[in-house]
């Protein structure tokens, strides 16, 4: 054990020794040991920055960043006032309570989102946030909150446009909802609960979705993205940051979100915007019928040979329809040469014509086909809980 401690003691002080000497002899040897040192300390230390800036597999952070400026809150006001008090009648009420508790007017607050989708300020919501309010102010990502006007609203979509008077703003990029299919990723970004902006992440559950009876027109992305009150009017963007959809309704028995939101796809937002910026308003052709769709029941019923088609089961009296001789129980099976396959085509084929104009439909009148020129009417306005004559 001796020897071995003797070892071990010479080998240090041999050690030293060397160490000492070169110190003494060549200091820039150890300079330059020290500083390879450092320079392999450096570049560990750049590669943990890098890699913890670099996003790993699976983040979103790009896409988030790339649209979440182009999100507003939008916040609507709207006076409601309250019954004349009864007991003003009363001088000794009065008294104490004075004369100003005779009328009085309070406020009512709504919260929803916006997608800035135009440099010049335009914005794109849900006209649910902004029906019938008296005052509308716009929240931007990067606090700047301004005064904004309705352009105008949609309800059968329950889209609308509001402006805000600024330029240059950061406006999202418009992607192609036609390309999206059933489990791509997508982030929905919207003021939830007044919480602030926040971003979900999800993936498109199901597409076309319709006859949910939220909107007269429906063709939702459906998205178990996480969409709660709040996030109404707000953005469905793809990985990319490119705006799929505008968040619009949710299926809930508590309020909150349970997986399944619903989106307006950014081809039927696109189309609404164009038309209220440039005329307005939006405009759709009408005929005055009520439809149901052709259930086996109802074909056997009927004698009938096709599974498409719409039965006519009512007419509006002086209609477009009732003017050209279209009766209950008529088929509608195509509207200018389209086929129609349900009541849902039928009502997306009948609003693409133009009014004014003559329309052919070709029908079956008692197992007969016919066709018949129809003068397309303008699609009356109806608030946006009204059931729609032609669904």
């Amino acid at each position: 054990m001796q020897r071995l401690w003797l070892l071990f003691a010479q080998t240090v002080t041999v050690g030293l020794a060397i160490w000492f000497i070169v110190l003494v002899l060549k200091p820039e040897w150890a300079g330059s040991m020290g500083d390879n040192l450092r320079q392999v300390r450096t570049a560990a230390a750049l590669n943990t920055q890098e890699s913890a800036s670099t996003p790993g597999t699976g983040s979103y952070r790009d896409a988030a960043k790339r649209a979440m400026p182009s999100v507003v809150n939008i916040f609507t006001t709207k006076e409601a006032k309250r019954a004349k008090n009864p007991f003003m009648e009363d001088p000794l009420y009065r008294k104490f309570f004075g004369d100003g508790a005779a009328e009085q007017d309070e406020k009512q607050f709504s919260l929803g989102s916006g997608v800035i989708v135009s440099p010049d300020g335009y914005i794109l919501t849900n006209n649910h946030v902004v029906e019938a309010a008296d005052e509308i102010e716009v929240a931007l990502a990067d606090g700047r909150k301004l005064a904004a006007k309705v352009v105008g609203t949609d309800p059968d979509t329950d889209l609308a446009v509001v402006k805000v008077d600024l330029h240059n703003l950061p406006a999202i990029s418009l992607g192609r909802a036609d390309q999206a299919k059933v489990g791509d990723v997508v982030l929905a970004i919207g003021d939830p609960f007044d919480v602030g902006q926040t971003v979900t992440m999800g993936i498109i559950s199901a597409l076309g979705r319709n006859r949910l009876g939220i909107n007269a027109f429906e063709d939702f992305i459906q998205t178990d993205a996480a969409i709660n009150p709040g996030n109404s009017g707000g953005a469905l963007v793809d990985t990319n940051g490119n705006l799929l959809g505008i968040n619009t309704a949710i299926y809930s028995r508590t309020g909150g979100s349970l997986g399944i939101g619903f989106a307006i796809p950014v081809t039927t937002a696109k189309s609404v915007m164009e038309a209220i910026i440039t005329k307005g308003q939006v405009v759709r052709g009408y005929i005055g019928v009520e439809s149901q769709d052709i259930t086996p029941e109802l074909a056997e019923s009927f004698g009938l040979n096709t599974k498409t088609g719409a039965i006519i089961a009512g007419v509006v009296k002086g209609g477009p329809a009732d003017k050209a001789g279209i009766k209950p129980g008529d088929i509608l099976v195509a509207v200018e040469g389209k086929q129609v396959l349900d009541t849902t085509d039928m009502l997306n084929l009948i609003s693409q014509l133009t009014p004014g104009n003559s329309a052919k439909l070709t029908l079956l009148h008692k197992s007969k086909q016919a066709d018949i020129n129809v003068t397309v009417g303008r699609r009356p306005k109806i608030q946006r809980t009204e059931e729609n004559d032609e669904r």
